[in-house]
């Protein structure tokens, strides 16, 4: 992605923002790795070989959970909408729908 990440002249953005640009991209990436993992997992018959993308791909889920902690640390608004979806049991849709107008 590199420097085609910003939508804006990034002289003018600040350091802030940039670094979360930085992260969001990272979460974009580590969930691709993840997608790219799940693939692989689906068709491969060697056992070992699956057990070292599984455990490849455990990290990448570290990884994701890591900068989604960074980004909700200073986005509490983002924190707050989360919470009221993410860990819930039930209509996935209605959860999401009333964090949102909670957090209005």
């Amino acid at each position: 992605m590199g420097f085609e990440q910003y939508h804006e002249p990034a002289s003018e953005l600040s350091a802030e923002t940039r670094t979360k640009a930085r992260i969001l991209a990272s979460l974009t990436e580590e969930a691709e790795a993840i997608g790219w993992y799940e693939q692989r997992l689906s068709v491969e018959p060697d056992p070992e070989a699956r057990a070292i993308m599984e455990n490849a791909q455990h990290e990448e889920f570290k990884h994701f959970g890591m900068s989604l902690e960074f980004l909700l640390r200073r986005k509490p608004r983002w924190r707050e909408t989360l919470q009221g979806i993410l860990f819930q049991a039930g209509d996935i849709v209605k959860h999401g729908e009333e964090a949102e107008e909670e957090s209005d």
